[in-house]
């Protein structure tokens, strides 16, 4: 905790600690006298003699214990003693509430109560103030409360004309208050526009000593805030307006509640910020175990934004959309490039790619697995450690004390928070417990949290019939579950994200990497450059911002880089369901040589895997909240317990035996798997068992090439022509000319997977509006060649530089296991990774689920 304060004491210290010294003594002998005169005291009215004495016995005591209370208040304040403040302060606050209560009906004795509240005032600003706080304040937490308020990092001022729309704003949220408040009259249209101002006044005035309050104190503080603090400042500002009266504290209280919702909380506390009070508490939470030794070794957080094209971040930083990042490119900080993501271009690809380094053997984001006999979905618990125990080395990104937040994969990390595969491993893999439970139950955090989440899907709601109105095509059906699951991405995952990458860095963690799904998710059902998923990434640069505070700050163990990168991008079009009416499977059933049995995976999945990882990870909490979790996903699927399973239709039967057919979709990338045969077929294979199916799908409108295993190698089929991938040998229209120069080597990669299925889909691309068809009803899509999809970026430090010989022929990092060796190498050179093990050899192995 924090140290005790150096230096002179201040005058102003001195003369509250004698204060309150001197209340302390004239409490005790007053309750001395008390106790004393009690046998000789006038029965009370409605008492009998013992009862008086009993009662004033009691009073007593109460005062003896108070001054008792309040000398050992005076030593704590004199040794500098943080908590001393607030303790203070608390009991001058009841003092007032008491005395005002016994006041409020004696209007002869209001200048009693006017002295009492102006000697409280005087001690809590003598409390407060900026030298004072200096002095009782660690640096590492004046720093931020430093940088919280530093011009540099405020929004801009807004213009007059919005500062009128905000007043007549706050004005008729006040009206509707009073009108709805009981206790509170208001005695005309003059006083009203007073009150705003003297509320707006309070707010002003009261903000330092908040903000403080939650800077050291965390949760303690910050309860005490989430009760007390709007309604103190309105209640002050109220009742020192002329004309408006307060009936009780109570009043006060609910006007409060009442002005915080509709105004949707706007501000905390009034023109607190509300991340930034998390952003407060979660360097509290951080910090709580003790001081954690300083190092010069600098440590990187690496921030996934999670299927962000390069070409969309670089329009959005020409049009300073997104301030934060902006600033990091105009000021010459950072820099940024286009790396290549190789097919399939999905995050448990390139996310086993960037964090282990391996990425071979993940033909898809699902797929059937020939060794294990059934689907395999990588945002399934028991899938994804599946996954990182065939990929893992145990030198993964983050295998010198990283911490992975949010994430399919660990890194290798030794702390795993909300991480896909450290779920299947139980409590083991899921981190401090207090990382949850204080962000779920911190005030800022769920008030917040919960009224802005209603706000988002309100905002769902309305965009998505706007697509409707306005006849915004390529569109997709949004509504039903999506509604809640993008306010739960967009508002409860972002936040906590934000608190547990603060955490970390409080903690001195040497490398943190997490994943913000927010744009990702909305640019699914939204499209590419729609105005909601283009506010989605607005979100994440905000927060950004709130990371950049605290390593400005300089209150974290050791210095902080902060890297983007985002594991592939998005394209966009309508789907292949919507231009031709049937889907993959019905496609692939209707050329079959008579019939099949078949499980269809291409429904929507992936977007509730971050959900289900927080259910998870919440129902794994021994907290009666984990409890009521567990309970009531009991009788649900534990690798998914809420949303779609993805399997569109599945006619295989009961009994072990998988469908004679599997279908997939990854976006617009397909697979399709004779499920019952144990080796790959190859083309011939197929066209003796299922004559005319390669020729149907080669040549379909909506399908721009398969790719099938010839006699010496993989062979891609075309309406015009064929690609011998292996020999490079071209008949008639090469197929792959559309998809560029990475077609060829990509699919030549990909073809050699053991569980590679036998027949690969790629849909169309229309050059012309750069669009592809998904195989999944979702209208952004990622997973195979055409548009966007393959173009994600890397923003980092200048002086970083990208190696020359990592780079291909078009100067580009290609495929996520080579911008994995860069990052590895930055980390290198900052001092880290100096201590793992040379022999480490593969991680422990997680055995394969059945």
């Amino acid at each position: 905790m924090s140290a005790r304060p150096t230096g002179r004491r201040p005058l102003a210290v001195t003369i509250v600690v004698v204060l309150t010294v001197l209340q302390a003594v004239g409490n005790l002998v007053l309750g001395v006298l008390v106790v004393a005169a009690a046998p000789e005291a006038t029965p009370m009215a409605g008492l009998d003699p013992a009862q008086t004495v009993t009662a004033l016995r009691i009073v007593g005591v109460v005062l003896v214990v108070l001054g008792l209370l309040q000398l050992g208040i005076a030593v704590l304040l004199a040794r500098g003693v943080n908590g001393a403040r607030l303790a203070t302060t608390l009991v001058l606050l009841a003092q007032q509430a008491h005395s005002w209560t016994v006041l409020d009906g004696l209007p002869a004795r209001r200048v009693e109560g006017f002295s009492g509240l102006a000697l409280a005032v005087v001690i809590v600003f003598l409390l407060w103030n900026p030298s004072t706080s200096t002095w009782f304040d660690r640096h590492r937490e004046e720093a931020l409360a430093e940088t919280l308020n530093e011009p540099g990092h405020q929004d801009p001022d807004r213009r007059s004309g919005a500062r009128v729309l905000d007043f007549l704003l706050r004005l008729t949220v006040l009206g509707a208050t009073i009108a709805l408040a009981p206790g509170i009259e208001v005695e005309s249209t003059a006083s009203l526009l007073l009150a705003v101002v003297m509320i707006s006044f309070a707010g002003w005035l009261l903000q330092p000593f908040f903000l403080r309050v939650a800077l050291v104190f965390g949760w303690f503080g910050a309860v005490l805030l989430a009760l007390f603090a709007n309604a103190a400042v309105i209640g002050i500002g109220l009742y020192v307006t002329p004309g408006v009266t307060v009936s009780s504290v109570l009043s006060a209280v609910a006007a409060s509640w009442i002005y915080a919702f509709v105004m949707t909380l706007l501000t905390w506390a009034f023109s607190i910020n509300g991340r930034d009070y998390l952003t407060v508490h979660a360097m509290r939470m951080g910090a709580k175990e003790g001081e954690v030794p300083h190092s010069d070794v600098p440590g990187v957080v690496f921030v996934q934004l999670d299927g962000v094209p390069a070409p969309l971040l670089q329009n959005e930083i020409r049009a300073g959309n997104i301030p934060t990042i902006s600033r990091w490119i105009r000021s010459g900080s950072h820099t940024w490039t286009e790396w290549t993501a190789r097919v399939p271009s999905t995050t448990p690809v390139s996310q086993a790619g960037l964090l282990h380094g391996v990425n071979d053997g993940i033909p898809a984001f699902r797929w059937f697995d020939r060794e294990l006999g059934r689907l395999v979905v990588a945002n399934k618990p028991a899938d994804a450690a599946l996954i990182e125990s065939r990929v893992s080395t145990g030198h993964g990104l983050l295998a010198d004390g990283g911490v992975s937040i949010s994430n399919l994969f660990s890194g290798d990390a030794p702390t795993s928070l909300l991480t896909m595969s450290g779920l299947k491993e139980g409590r083991r893999g899921l981190g401090p417990s207090s990382s949850y439970a204080a962000f779920f139950t911190h005030p800022a955090g769920i008030l917040r949290a919960v009224i802005l989440t209603v706000g988002e899907m309100v905002k769902e709601v309305f965009q998505a019939r706007r697509q409707v109105r306005r006849g915004v095509e390529p569109r997709i059906h949004r509504g039903g579950a999506y509604v809640a699951l993008r306010a739960a991405t967009n508002v409860f995952l972002r936040d906590l994200n934000v608190a547990l990458v603060v955490e970390a860095m409080m903690r001195g963690s040497k490398s943190v990497y997490v994943d913000f799904v927010d744009y990702d998710e909305v640019a699914h059902h939204a499209g590419v450059t729609r105005a909601e998923s283009l506010a989605a990434l607005y979100g994440l640069d905000e927060a950004l911002r709130s990371i950049e505070q605290v390593i400005d700050s300089g209150i974290t163990p050791r210095p902080y880089h902060v890297v983007l990168v985002s594991d592939h991008g998005q394209s966009q079009g309508a789907t292949f369901l919507q231009r031709y009416g049937t889907s993959l499977e019905d496609l692939v059933l209707q050329h079959l040589h008579g019939d099949a049995t078949v499980t269809a995976a291409t429904g929507e999945i992936e977007a509730w895997g971050p959900v289900n990882l927080l259910l998870g990870q919440l129902s794994g909490q021994d907290s009666v909240s984990g409890r009521l979790t567990k309970r009531a996903i009991a009788d649900r699927d534990p690798q998914a317990p809420v949303g779609p399973s993805g399997v569109v239709e599945d006619t295989s039967g009961p009994g072990d035996a998988p469908a004679e057919l599997t279908v997939v979709g990854s976006g617009n990338l397909g697979g399709v798997w004779f499920s019952r045969h144990p080796e790959r077929l190859t083309a011939t294979d197929i066209e003796r068992l299922h004559p005319g199916l390669l020729a149907a799908l080669s040549a379909h409108p909506g399908i721009g090439f398969v790719v099938v295993l010839g006699d010496a190698g993989p062979v891609a089929l075309g309406a015009a022509g064929t690609h011998d991938l292996a020999t490079g040998e071209v008949v008639g229209d090469d197929p792959l000319a559309p998809f560029g120069p990475d077609a060829v080597g990509d699919f030549l990669h990909v073809s050699a997977f053991p569980n590679a299925p036998d027949i690969y889909v790629n849909s169309l691309y229309d050059p012309v509006l750069d669009e592809v068809a998904a195989f999944e009803e979702l209208v952004g899509c990622h997973g195979g060649l055409g548009g966007w999809q393959t173009r994600p970026l890397l923003v980092h430090p200048a002086e970083w530089p990208v190696d020359a010989d990592l780079l291909d022929e078009r100067g580009r990092l290609r495929g996520a296991d080579t911008v994995h060796r860069q990052l590895v190498r930055w980390l290198e050179r900052l001092g880290h990774r100096t201590d793992l093990p040379a022999d480490a050899g593969t991680a422990e192995r997680v055995k394969a689920p059945g």
